[in-house]
């Protein structure tokens, strides 16, 4: 005891790290110090020993006098640990190993303070007159035309390129899966056969999920992606983000940016974004000082290059260049034609004689039979903004549609709005023996103007005759999917949400960093679930799981209401933003319970708007993806706000706007403190006029998903009174949200050592987990959160973990024991009863002291403040000290 053993082991990692550190001294003054105590063998080989101790019989002698007796080596000799170490400073040391080589990622240089990151942003037009539009507003920008001879594609396309790496068909290799290519790796140069290659982020691909068309979502995406590649990017050279500005970026009459888009280009061009360094410019320009990726594994075997494979034999797939190289079985490979006829097309032809008459027009339809293919090799790899990365004038024009008839952009904004909002009116056709008639519902699917109509119908179809069914509308190929994605971007010009929720609910659009969202909350320490309360229903995760699985998962939590899946999907990325970049939202969290967070907001838009549940759910869909996450951000952040409707300029009738404001020191918005509640009814009363009110198709088995299926609370009663339900809705929060004070978890911990177990609503948290899990363990919180989480009630859970709290105060007082098993529920039941003594005897109407049926706890008990003559902490300690008063001191202040 307390004679400790030495390990010449610590000496060789001492010898490495003046390596790394570049300290010849300390590598001179290990090696020699290790060099005494080597045990030499015959043939001169050194061996270093696992350590050296004190001999048995001299232990006393070391006592008297420490450090005197001397070491003898034990244990292993060599020991291989210590003995690799050493061998390895040897060589390193001797030059016969670079410390790049044992070493790659370069994690040596981690301590030692570098320079902030500079993220260089190049900004592209998608066309010569948005490249004027930003001229005007004193940004110089560059089209894709004008960046010969780089190329620019989507991140689609560079997952598809590697997935072929390692694709061998002879041996039977399939390759790399194919999956979405993250900011870190958009943000470098590719070389590809000799050509460079940048890709835009994946953030910006609205085909793949809809957050994409909200151009506010864009600019928070792009701030997050900045703010991360600042913090996390380790590469050698500064990230390139290429950053495409679109139609969809600009004003709906096309006559100027977005005001969000243009603000964020301003202040990127200022040089600080989102907590970060940047430096915009020319792509050219950012070739020097970028990092640069060689993929060689597309380089093929044969001498040509890519262009001139294809310039040369148009029409033969067998040569020996890329197209070769990466074919799958026998089939040409989509990537590969689509790249070489790529490069085919934009390489610089050789200068030719003007041709007249019959060549040229061969000339001409070679070019458009090249470009057309291009095109189609486009859509086969799912790129849908084709003119955004070919420039050609061929693909300035609008992309080539289904023909729905569907309101025309140049439609004044009164007769969108008619057209959006329309009932349907007609019911649905039925044949003479009562069944549908789909032959008349395809021809009424064809005559109508009306947006939600046409999602009514493709619905019906959707679900009775399937995706692939041929409606045969416009010939044959006019599928429902076919044309849910034509009315997808349709609704997606609007700015239709809620159409545009359900219809990629039915095209089971999936979030492509689903996955990655779920993970970063579990690796903050988060658990999960999806469904509304009470389990089976409800689905806990606490382990990353498959994109695949996880969508399933959350599809059975939604019970296949396909609004509420996507509603689902949307949070839980918006949750993984917050906690990336705002942590502190989430402490005092262990689960994170989506459904409830759902619940919530339509509570939130109930309570606020003065509506009913389905007008609120109906508005919560109808939400743009900016809104919803700032609503979701409020209520994370714990402060006080009010929801308000405000008329929004241009789109006013597609979808209710919402503006949040944070609530005043005297519990009411600027605007009700300046009076102008009367205006704001007016306001309200004149917008739900024009708002979304998605009506149900007549039959009941055909009404369309919406999120009527959640149940949402009563809300709370609008008086003059602004505090009027402020601590109810407090307590519906923090319930939804599993927040509880701070150390509570610990204080239960304590309160458990001095009982037998605390039951909740049946289920009894049992003392023997002090003995298996420590205060502060994760598992331990999470066992008690998951006791609690059998209580559905979001408020009554709240009420029950201030009972508990009271309860943990006992802790600290010298008693040995209070009781069995306490049932908590007993003590809010019995502070109950006395708050409805006390209230009946000061007067209080029946009305007034309505009790929540489920719970028998008065509502005015949920709406009081913690403090106070009646406030619920006040009960909770008299009901405490009644419920324990065998156990406590006799003495007169037992009770107090």
């Amino acid at each position: 005891e307390n004679i400790e053993c030495e390990w010449p082991l610590f000496w060789t990692y001492l010898i490495l790290d003046g390596i790394f550190s570049n300290s010849p001294e300390q590598v001179q003054e290990y090696q020699e110090a290790l060099e005494g105590i080597l045990i030499k063998q015959k043939d001169g080989i050194r061996l270093l020993p696992e350590l050296y101790s004190v001999p048995p019989d001299k232990v006393e002698e070391e006592y008297m006098n420490p450090h005197s007796v001397e070491r003898i080596p034990m244990g292993k000799c060599p020991l291989k640990w210590g003995q690799s170490l050493y061998i390895l400073g040897k060589l390193l040391s001797e030059g016969f190993l670079a410390p790049g080589e044992i070493d790659p990622l370069n994690r040596r240089f981690s301590t030692i303070p570098k320079p902030d990151v500079v993220v260089q942003v190049s900004v592209l037009a998608e066309t010569e007159e948005i490249k004027e539009l930003l001229m005007k507003n004193s940004i110089d920008v560059e089209t894709v035309a004008d960046i010969h001879p780089l190329h620019v594609q989507p991140s689609r396309v560079l997952s598809h390129i590697y997935a072929r790496l390692g694709r061998n068909p002879r041996l039977g290799l399939t390759g790399r899966p194919y999956r979405r290519i993250g900011v870190l790796g958009t943000s470098k140069f590719y070389i590809i056969r000799n050509t460079i290659f940048a890709f835009t982020p994946q953030f910006i691909d609205h085909q793949q999920f809809y957050l994409a068309l909200d151009n506010k979502m864009i600019v928070e995406m792009l701030r997050t992606e900045i703010a991360y590649l600042s913090s996390r990017w380790r590469i050698t050279g500064r990230p390139t983000v290429t950053f495409p500005i679109s139609q969809s970026m600009l004003t709906e009459d096309h006559t100027d940016l977005d005001p969000a888009v243009l603000a964020t280009l301003k202040k990127l061009q200022d040089g600080y974004f989102g907590g970060a360094r940047t430096q915009t410019g020319k792509l050219s320009e950012f070739l020097t000082t970028s990092c640069c990726a060689h993929l060689s594994f597309l380089d093929g075997k044969g001498s040509r290059g890519m262009g001139q494979h294809y310039e040369e034999n148009d029409d033969d797939d067998g040569g020996d260049g890329y197209v070769h190289e990466l074919r799958c079985d026998d089939e040409a490979d989509d990537l590969a034609q689509y790249l070489d006829h790529l490069l085919a097309h934009s390489a610089p032809k050789k200068t030719k004689h003007q041709v007249g008459g019959l060549g040229r027009f061969k000339a001409v339809a070679t070019k458009t039979k090249e470009m057309v293919s291009l095109m189609n090799k486009a859509q086969d790899l799912n790129i849908h903004n084709v003119n955004m990365y070919l420039p050609s004038k061929l693909f300035r024009s609008r992309q080539p549609s289904l023909n729905l008839n569907l309101p025309e952009p140049s439609t004044s904004q009164e007769a969108q709005s008619y057209d959006v909002s329309t009932a349907f009116e007609s019911g649905i056709p039925t044949d003479a023996s009562g069944a549908v008639d789909y032959k008349a519902l395809v021809q009424l699917l064809r005559d109508t103007k009306n947006l939600q109509d046409q999602a009514d119908i493709l619905y019906i179809l959707f679900k009775d005759k399937g995706m692939e069914w041929d409606t045969q509308l416009y010939g044959k190929g006019s599928t429902v999917r076919s044309l849910l994605a034509d009315l997808y971007e349709k609704a997606g010009d609007l700015k239709h949400w809620g159409l545009i929720r359900m219809i990629s609910g039915m095209l089971k659009k999936k979030v492509e960093e689903l996955d990655s969202a779920c993970s970063d909350l579990l690796a903050h320490q988060k658990h999960l679930t999806v469904g509304l309360p009470p389990e089976p229903r409800e689905k806990t995760i606490t382990a990353p799981i498959p994109p695949d699985q996880l969508s399933a998962l959350i599809d059975e939590a939604s019970d296949n209401n396909i609004s509420v899946a996507i509603l689902t999907q949307e949070i839980m990325v918006y949750l993984a933003m917050s906690i990336r970049t705002q942590p502190g939202l989430f402490s005092e969290m262990f689960r994170l319970r989506i459904g409830l967070i759902i619940q919530v907001m339509a509570t939130e838009l109930a309570q606020s708007l003065n509506c009913s549940g389905e007008e609120a759910t109906e508005s919560l869909m109808s939400l743009s993806p900016s809104e919803l996450k700032n609503l979701l951000h409020h209520i994370l952040s714990g402060k006080e706000f009010v929801v308000q409707r405000s008329v929004r300029d241009g789109d006013a009738g597609v979808s209710p706007a919402i503006s949040i404001h944070h609530l005043g020191n005297v519990g009411a918005t600027k605007s009700e403190r300046a009076g102008i509640s009367k205006l704001k009814s007016d306001m309200k009363l004149g917008v739900r006029a024009q708002s979304l009110d998605v009506e149900s198709i007549d039959i009941g088995r055909y009404r369309l998903p919406s999120v009527e299926s959640i149940d949402i609370p009563d809300s709370i009663p609008v008086t003059k009174d602004s505090r009027h339900g402020q601590w109810l809705r407090r307590r519906r929060l923090d319930g939804a949200l599993n927040r509880v004070p701070v150390g509570f978890y610990q204080k239960v911990w304590k309160i458990l050592q001095k009982c037998h177990g605390l039951s909740i609503e049946g289920f009894v948290l049992p003392s023997s987990t002090t003995r298996e899990m420590t205060p502060g363990e994760i598992k331990f919180s999470v066992h008690v959160e998951t006791v609690l989480n059998r209580v559905p009630q979001p408020e009554y859970r709240q009420l029950l973990v201030e009972a508990i709290l009271v309860l943990t105060m006992l802790a600290d007082v010298d008693i040995p024991s209070i009781g069995s098993i306490i049932h908590v529920e007993k003590i809010v039941q019995q502070a109950n009863d006395m708050f409805y003594k006390d209230q009946k005897d000061l007067g209080a109407e029946d009305h007034i002291l309505e009790k929540d049926p489920s719970t028998g706890v008065c509502k005015l008990l949920y709406d009081s403040a913690p403090s106070g003559r009646f406030g619920s902490m006040t009960y909770l300690t008299k009901a405490v000290a009644v419920y324990v008063q065998d156990f406590l001191p006799s003495g007169a202040c037992a009770v107090q």
